[in-house]
């Protein structure tokens, strides 16, 4: 784990896109030696626990596949291991600062040393500490269990053996030396149960010079609770210390057993996880779900009505022959149009009732993901990156750095009483007491909520999202942070505003046997939709709201309604649709799995490991991920089951509470689970070696064609390799058929020996290569038409891939020229209107497609709107 990534998925804020200039994403990976099987199983046990993400996932440790800036070198070869140990930097720094005194130093009486997790967060804190504290970052955790090894004893207690991180053995002495010097320590790592375990290790790395270690907890980064954190000092939670050990080391076990299996039989570096793989297999049964729906027709009949008195409405068939009409044929549906162009109808009743549509309660962080998903498009990760700069504090001009937001990771919907009066004080002030309710709304948690923070809010009503907005005008990141700042202020001030009131009228209209219904509503009063309006969570939702707010006419019982354009209309049901972020999260939350922290990376994580893809903001599985997924359920049903994985998470809060003893938690999982893994290792489908028969024989050497295991998928291969290397493309169709791919023709010709070249599809995309491979191995990328911008390069851009799989746009001279050319968003030959750059970029999303210019500010699309409106 490096510093720049912790558990919480805490990391440096991503690099904007280079306007014009940024290095090349690695687009080969070196070809290691090959080794032995136990040093294979030791690599993929490293890879399989890698970077931790708050849930304790396994994770296979790769580069990250992002560009580098604009302007930036390549990073520099990865420095040697520190052989150092903790004390040995330790009387390093000392002999910095004029080496050990003779004497033990004297502590100053009432000095004191404030450990957090963060930089941003410790300099937030020591504006309102004064000169009396010390304030140190750890930076996320500082020990974890050993990557070369397991780590824990399986066959005694579950005695786990922790190790100083690698890189943060500077951090740790640093924190050392600082509490020799101070006479208090207070531990502020985060309010959570990761929280605390980092807190735990802090004082195991720091008890033997300093053991006066107090706890204490900043829910809100301001003066008062700063102040009021301090004033309340406590013990180490070894209750909630010990459910964070007991998750860590039930992670650390599935990762490191069952992804060495998985190297074996299906391709290097996979990995499970308790929880990813679970995520894995709800959007694979999605798919196959989507697979085998087979659509239903029905009809609908619907009719615009125009009354004695302006506007016209309109009306749906509601009940046919005295039933309630559900029309399924054609013929069905022309037999009430028929019935309903006979003649004019009657009003048969009006109903008028008063609607009340209540607020939300402030956010969870489920809500808060769900929510920013919808309404600005933020992917779960970015939502709690940015949350998280929020509550750490950002700078605002003369205040400072400041903690905009209480702690974002909670579960909880309760607000303290101060926040309370504060937030009625605003809405009186600003809206009236016409908006202000007699008493505050209440609100509810789900039953598992651990309640131990309140919910997301502003710190500070004084810190509008117009103050802050002016405060953050030259953050980097200010447009981004102001939207969520925006979106949590709203939420939270209408949580406790009178709720929205509406008139709302259902009319039922007679012809014949036929009876029309209409519905429509007219806002009464406002209320708290006067600041926010909940984001409908789709379509079909939406467009039922959009109806009720039809406007009806005055309408009468006996009233004459003319009817116009009778329209019979055909439909067809739906499949369910693929989980977006929002509803994977949704999903994931009510089906108890994970925590609301982990959200976030468990859809980082399977994006990452190439198990799921994103498309138009849904998810898909990839075909990697539908076979170990498959392998999975049949070899560890309990693993990946949903059922389990929330009786596990039950389970860590009653170890949080006291109420279970996490080792013999460990212990009642791993017994089964030990016969599960020597079963697999035994009768798990051997992929890698899997050679499944077809009719196809190869064109160049006559012997019978196979489906083999690539790292790429499934390909055709000849049974004679290696001594014929003969391989195609196929799909594998709904039915079970395998079908070849046809191959790509294409103008051009091998550079080398003249003859034509095909499109091939490779770990990094698709790229041309000669049609006599093996004896000509030239390959070339595919150009889009656009030549590198870089002077004197003389390359073109070509669609590329990262090591993730993720698509980039770089130079086809990157190799030859060095040219450090990349671009996430696709080059189109299109010259700027305003520059006259030769090329633009486009970007396609689910609001439609954007082109803008690398060069200048020109853009032109999807995203104007939205400029312009904000």
């Amino acid at each position: 784990m490096s510093p720049s990534d912790d558990k919480k998925g805490r990391k440096a804020p991503p690099a904007k896109q280079a306007k014009a200039k940024s290095a090349k994403p690695a687009a080969k990976e070196p070809a290691g030696k090959s080794a032995s099987s136990s040093a294979k199983a030791a690599k993929a046990a490293k890879a399989a626990d890698g970077k931790s993400e708050g849930n304790g996932e396994a994770r296979a440790k790769t580069r990250p596949d992002k560009a580098r800036p604009a302007g930036k070198t390549a990073k520099a070869s990865k420095p040697a291991k520190d052989t150092r140990t903790v004390q040995e930097i330790e009387a390093e720094l000392d002999a910095e600062h004029g080496g050990p005194a003779k004497k033990p130093k004297k502590v100053k009486p009432g000095s004191a040393l404030v450990v957090v997790e963060s930089p941003a967060k410790a300099r937030t804190i020591g504006k309102y500490l004064g000169s009396g504290f010390v304030v140190k970052a750890s930076v996320g955790h500082v020990r974890d269990l050993p990557k070369s090894k397991i780590g824990v004893d399986l066959e005694g207690d579950f005695e786990p053996v922790y190790e100083v991180i690698e890189g943060k053995k500077k951090v740790v002495a640093e924190i050392r030396k600082a509490a020799r010097e101070n006479e208090t320590v207070y531990l502020a790592s985060d309010p959570d149960r990761e929280g605390e375990a980092i807190a735990w290790h802090i004082s195991e790395e720091i008890k033997d010079v300093n053991t006066n270690l107090r706890r204490v907890l900043i829910n809100e980064i301001t003066k008062k609770g700063v102040a009021a954190a301090i004033a309340a000092p406590r013990e180490i939670d070894m209750h909630k210390t010990d459910a964070q050990q007991a998750r860590r080391i039930l992670d650390r076990i599935v990762g490191y057993e069952i992804s060495p299996i998985l190297w074996n039989k299906v391709q290097r570096g996979l990995s499970a996880g308790r929880v990813q793989s679970v995520a894995v297999r709800l959007v694979c049964e999605r798919d196959a779900e989507i697979a085998a729906f087979k659509p239903d027709e029905y009809w609908s009949v619907e009719a615009t009505c125009r009354a004695g008195e302006p506007p016209p409405f309109e009306a749906r068939i509601w009940r046919w022959n005295g039933e309630k009409a559900e029309p399924r044929t054609a013929d069905e549906a022309q037999a009430i149009a028929a019935e309903l162009a006979a003649g004019d109808a009657v009003v048969a009743s009006v109903e008028r009732k008063e609607r009340r549509k209540k607020p939300q309660a402030p956010f969870i962080t489920s809500k808060l993901q769900q929510d920013a998903a919808r309404k600005l498009r933020f992917s779960a990760k970015r939502t709690m990156a940015l949350a998280q700069r929020l509550y750490e504090g950002v700078e605002l001009g003369d205040e400072g750095p400041t903690g905009l937001i209480t702690y974002m990771r909670t579960d909880s919907t309760r607000v303290s009483d101060d926040a309370m009066a504060a937030l009625r004080a605003h809405i009186t002030e600003v809206y009236g007491t016409d908006y202000l309710p007699d008493a505050p709304n209440q609100y509810g948690n789900k039953e598992r909520a651990q309640d131990a923070h309140e919910a997301i809010r502003p710190t500070l009503m004084e810190w509008s999202p117009d103050r802050v907005a002016t405060a953050l005008a030259e953050h980097p990141e200010g447009p981004e942070l102001i939207k969520l700042y925006t979106l949590i202020w709203q939420r939270f001030v209408a949580s406790q505003m009178v709720p929205a009131v509406y008139d709302a009228t259902t009319v039922d209209i007679d012809r014949g046997q036929a009876v029309l219904r209409a519905t429509g509503q007219v806002m009464k009063f406002a209320g708290y939709t006067k600041v926010y309006e909940v984001a409908e969570t789709d379509d079909a939702k939406a467009e039922a709201a959009e109806a009720a707010d039809r406007l009806l006419p005055p309408l009468e019982i006996g009233h004459a309604i003319k009817l116009e354009s009778i329209r019979p209309e055909q439909h067809f049901t739906q499949p369910p649709p693929r989980f977006s972020e929002a509803s994977l999260v949704k999903e994931l939350e009510e089906r108890g799995i994970g925590r609301p922290s982990t959200y976030a990376s468990i859809m980082s994580t399977i994006v990452d490991r190439g198990y799921v893809e994103k498309r138009d903001a849904r998810f898909f599985p990839t075909e990697l991920g539908i076979l170990v997924n498959g392998l999975l359920v049949e070899s560890f049903p309990e693993i990946v089951n949903s059922d389990f994985t929330a009786k596990m998470e039950s389970d860590l809060d009653k170890v949080e509470e006291g109420a279970v003893d996490w080792r013999k938690l460990l212990g009642g999982f791993y017994t089964p689970f030990k016969d599960e893994l020597e079963k697999a290792r035994n009768e798990m489908r051997d992929v890698k070696r899997e050679e499944i028969a077809t009719e196809w024989t190869c064109e160049k050497c006559g012997k019978p064609m196979v489906i083999k295991w690539g790292r790429n998928g499934s390909f055709l291969a000849c049974q004679g390799y290696p001594e014929c290397r003969n391989t195609q493309e196929v799909v594998k169709n709904l039915d079970g058929t395998w079908e070849k791919v046809p191959p790509q023709t294409t103008d051009e010709v091998c550079e080398v020996c003249g003859a034509p070249m095909t499109v091939k599809r490779g770990r990094f995309g698709s790229f041309l290569a000669c049609t006599k491979y093996p004896e000509c191995k030239t390959t070339k990328p595919i150009s889009l038409g656009v030549k590198c911008p870089r002077p004197g390069c003389g390359g073109f851009i070509a669609e590329k891939r990262s090591r993730r799989g993720k698509p980039f746009y770089g130079c086809s001279n990157w190799a030859k020229k060095q040219c450090d050319f990349v671009a996430w968003d696709k080059p189109v030959p299109q010259p700027c209107p305003i520059c006259n750059a030769k090329f633009v970029v486009k970007k396609e999303n689910k609001r439609g497609v954007m082109l803008r210019c690398l060069e200048c500010d020109w853009k032109q699309g999807a995203d104007e709107a939205e400029d312009n409106a904000a």
